[in-house]
This record gives C-alpha cells, structure tokens and sequence, in this order.
C-alpha cells in the first residue's frame, strides 16, 4: 500500500485535531462525503496512507513520549474525538530558537536546549520522512526558516501552516533553493475550513460581485488557546496581520481600510475560537450597508482537513517530481498563497491539478 511519511514540527492543539482525523477517517469509503476534505481519494491517495514517522517538541512534558500520548499533553487542550492507538513515533527534541516568546516559556514547559539541526536532519533521514508540517507559534520567524532548511537537507517537501512566508517569499530566495533541490514548498499561513478568513473573504466577494463599494471592514478574533495567548505579543504578530489583511484586501481592487487579525486572549475559551466581522459599504444611490457577523468555532479541528488534503498534495508533487512553490493547492489552502485568486477559481484549479491538468 502507499504511504506518504510525515514529520511534524510542533506537537499543539493542531497536531492533535491532525493525527485524530486521519484516525477518525481511516476507514471512509471512497464514495462518501467526508466534512472538510476535498476527497476521500485524493489523486490516489487514502487518508490511511497518512503515516506519521517523526514529530519534534519544546516541552519537556511531551518530549521522549509516544506522539499518541504528548498530543494530550497540557497544555493542549484540543477536544478529543477520535482514540488514538500507540503510534511508535517518538517525540523529539526540537531547538527552540524564537519559536517560544519570553512570556510562552513556562506555558510550554520548555527544556534546556540542546537540538541541532544536524540531530533534527538526522531524525529526519533516519525517519524517511517525506513531508514536514510546520505547526510553530507564530512568530517564529528564524524558527520557520531552520526547518525549511531542515526540509532541503533532508530531501522533503515542506508544508508550511504558520504566517511566515516560505513559498510566498516576495524575494524569491526560498522557493527558489526548493527548486534548486528538487523539492517543493507549499504555504503560507493555513485558511480554515470555515474560519474568520474564508468567511471574511466571501462576505467582501459578494459584495464586490454585487456592486456594492466597501468602505471598510475589520474582523476581531478571540481565543484561549496557547495560540492566542502567544499572539498578546504585538511584535510577534507583523506577517500574520499581512497574512490575514492581504487574503481580503486582495479581492477588492481599491485601497479599503482595514483591521484585521488577533485581537485577545480570553483563557477560559479553552479551545473555542470567536470571530466578530464588521463590513460598511454603499449600495445604489450611495445608500449604506452594515454587515454584521459572529463567527464561533473549534479552532484546531477547523484546519485539520485542509492539512490531510495539503500532506496529500505534498505527496503528488513528490511523485510528479514538482519543485519549488506550487500555486493551486496553496491559493485554495492558505490566506498568503504565492498567487492570490478567489475561492471558486481556486477551488477550480486545485482540482484540475489533481486531475493532472495543470502543471502547479
């Protein structure tokens, strides 16, 4: 049977809603219907074929253990919905670089540091792993680009979930050493199932598509998770308000003010996340519109399809020996894609991608 060997870097609430899902989904038929993913077979592909071998960590809580065991691990505080049998990977040591802020290092529980990237290589290659998932805080700008690194050293695709830009990158330097080493680069910045972007977006669309003219729009989100509570830091927060600002501002096509992006950390949410979305505009006659809404989620599983249908689109530019940044699953999948474009065209070239249509 195939299989489609994947390291995880950062073993947090996502990781957790991730390796649950391809357990929850393991036995789907083919024919059904399966929330939040493209397709039960994706190009050829099982959510079965999903084979964790490596993962890497902070905390020291979490290091050592069995990935089936430190995805439960405080402070993760993911919902369970799925048992999760004794996996056989074990939990690596992971440098820490700006991957924790200075108010996140008790939270995580972090070791003293002592990984390199030699021994994360090493892990790695000894692991044959083939795609690494990027699940680091954000902010973790060096952090972010060491395992990109790690990814060209090792000989594997790189899937980038975090608002740091890798396959974005507006200078070019990163996708092109992807490129070079014949290895692509999908990123940046997973969009949610339905979350505050995708919702955002599709509420400026409409209104774009029915000649309405926005005058500005803000979205606010909260949130209890160590996400969130990583986020009070403003100064960790430059390319994820890009991210989120620029997913929006780029379907109108004039300048709109805007304020976009995380807004508080409300602990007892635990892992509920609440996204408030406010948009004016003026319809025929320069008359106002007011668009209202409220948005509330379970933040992790709300990214943990777009990542299995992301791994699997990983595998296929593997096979197809595609390097550098690949541009159809990305803009589908993402809120800072190398090439913005609306949700339905992307949709449209994600598929014929699949399909072997389109080269990217």
């Amino acid at each position: 049977m195939p299989q489609i060997r994947v390291a995880i870097v950062g073993v947090g609430n996502s990781a957790c809603t991730l390796v649950q899902g391809t357990q929850y989904y393991k036995d789907a038929k083919e024919t059904e219907s399966v929330p939040g993913l493209m397709h039960v077979n994706f190009g050829g592909y099982h959510i079965r074929d999903i084979v964790f071998v490596a993962a890497f960590e902070v905390n020291k809580d979490k290091i050592g253990k069995d990935l089936s065991e430190a995805i439960w691990i405080k402070p993760n505080v993911c919902e369970k919905f799925s048992d999760v049998p004794y996996l056989g990977v074990k939990v690596s040591p992971a440098p820490i670089l700006d991957g924790v802020a200075t108010h996140m290092r008790e939270v995580f529980n972090v070791y003293d540091d002592s990984a390199t990237k030699e021994s994360v290589v090493q892990t790695l290659k000894d692991a044959k792993a083939e795609v690494i998932i990027n699940y680091l805080p954000v902010g973790s700008h060096d952090a972010s680009r060491f395992y990109a690194q790690c990814a060209l050293d090792a000989g594997c695709a790189f899937v980038n979930c975090m608002p740091e830009f890798i396959g974005s990158d507006a200078s070019g330097e990163w996708p092109k050493k992807f490129e070079a080493a014949g290895l692509p680069v999908l990123g940046d910045d997973i969009k949610s199932q339905v979350g505050a972007t995708i919702l955002h977006r599709n509420l400026v669309r409409l209104c774009i598509d029915r000649g309405v003219i926005v005058d500005e729009t803000y979205q606010l989100n909260l949130g209890g998770d160590t996400d969130f509570q990583n986020m009070t830091e403003e100064h960790r927060l430059k390319s994820k308000r890009i991210s989120k600002t620029e997913a929006v501002t780029s379907l109108v096509p004039y300048a709109v003010p805007t304020r976009i992006g995380p807004s508080d950390y409300v602990e007892f949410l635990g892992n509920k996340k609440i996204c408030y979305i406010s948009l004016k505009g003026r319809k025929f006659g320069n008359r106002p519109i007011n668009i209202s809404v409220k948005l509330e989620v379970e933040d992790s599983p709300n990214s943990g399809g777009v990542v299995i249908d992301l791994i699997r689109a990983a595998k296929i530019a593997l096979d197809r020996k595609l390097s550098g940044a690949l541009i159809s699953m990305p803009a589908y999948a993402f809120k800072h894609p190398p090439k913005q474009i609306p949700d339905s065209q992307a949709h449209q070239w994600t598929e014929e991608w699949i399909a072997g249509k389109r080269e990217r």
